[in-house]
């Protein structure tokens, strides 16, 4: 199913037509969502039904091996999927997270790159399992998981 441009697609290709715009982008979901600031995200690219976001190698989101903390990926994660969410949703449903698998398939040694994607055919009333995954910057899957959404009509005002 397609739908028109929704307020959040369209507030991202305003923003990001701008210099620093994707940095401006990344503030304001930040702020709507304030844990998500936590991680310092950068919405790197979004369309449709999938969104990206980078979480830079810091000391703020490192564990006592100097990796990437799982936790802050799986930060990184829930963010790209709700900003796609928002993003791609048709207009007559609305969304809310029930649960996360994730599983650690590698070390994060590195910046991550966090993907949230979905088939715009899963937009459909019940649960919906949006793919999500980190990669460092080898293109090497450092979590691999989903994140179950609960889909329901809106209510008729």
């Amino acid at each position: 199913m397609t739908t028109k441009t929704n307020k959040v697609m369209a507030l991202y290709k305003k923003v990001t037509s701008y210099p620093f715009g994707n940095h401006i982008f990344s503030k304001m979901v930040s702020r709507m969502a304030p844990y998500f600031g936590t991680v310092k995200p950068y919405v790197q690219s979004l369309t449709a039904n999938r969104c990206e976001v980078l979480i830079k190698k810091r000391k703020g989101v490192q564990n006592h091996i100097g990796t990437v903390h799982v936790i802050a990926i799986c930060n990184g994660l829930e963010m790209a999927m709700g900003t796609m969410a928002e993003a791609s949703i048709p207009k007559h449903l609305r969304w809310i997270p029930k649960g996360m698998n994730v599983e650690y398939t590698a070390k994060a040694g590195s910046d991550i790159l966090c993907v949230a994607q979905v088939h715009p055919d899963q937009w459909q009333v019940g649960d919906l399992y949006v793919d999500v995954k980190a990669y460092d910057t080898d293109g090497v899957v450092v979590v691999d998981g989903k994140i179950k959404l609960w889909i329901t009509e809106k209510p008729v005002k």
